[in-house]
């Protein structure tokens, strides 16, 4: 199976690329081939609602984006990694999400499994609600096959990460998939 992990943090060394490396580690165990791609970092330009791609391509802008489309169609499984930013997802996750508009055609008809990591301080699990809500619902539009989860609560930092158990439930989660 082919993986793509979409690091979305601007901290590359942070909590939830920390998650993200953990499953990546289980999935590779499990003989999966697994990329990642780091938004936080990458020159992705928001949509300009244009219309020139007409839902199937080409965007008429030229940064990273055509980049990780590619890896995209090339996946089984994309893994959405991001640190919980004011009840969502960070703006470069986002930004990345709002640019598939260019090739939701082929979006819908690939029947492609998705993952959700997420990271946040605080340890009150409603405040993940409007990101997982929102997730869902990319899921439910574009057809992806939710595979699970990891919502790391009290993640703020890297060592608080590390005195819980969501890394190992992220290798797990990484290690399960068929």
């Amino acid at each position: 199976m082919n993986i793509l992990v979409i690091e979305s943090s601007p901290h590359k060394n942070g909590s939830s690329n920390l998650l993200a490396d953990s499953f990546a580690r289980g999935a590779k165990e499990a003989g999966h081939a697994v990329t990642v791609f780091d938004a936080g970092k990458a020159k992705i330009s928001p949509c300009l609602a244009c219309e020139a791609c007409g839902m199937s391509g080409p965007c008429v802008q030229k940064d990273d984006m055509e980049k990780v489309k590619q890896l995209i169609l090339q996946s089984d499984t994309v893994v959405f990694v991001t640190p919980l930013y004011y009840f969502g997802m960070s703006a470069q996750l986002k930004i990345l999400i709002d640019r598939c508009y260019s090739f939701n055609g082929n979006l819908h008809s690939k029947d492609l499994k998705t993952v959700l990591i997420a990271t946040a301080w605080d340890s009150n699990a409603v405040k993940m609600r409007p990101l997982i809500e929102h997730y869902q619902m990319i899921c439910k539009y574009l057809g992806f096959e939710d595979m699970g989860m990891i919502l790391g609560l009290g993640c703020g930092t890297p060592s608080m990460t590390m005195r819980t158990d969501y890394p190992q439930k992220a290798y797990e989660l990484g290690k399960s998939l068929r």
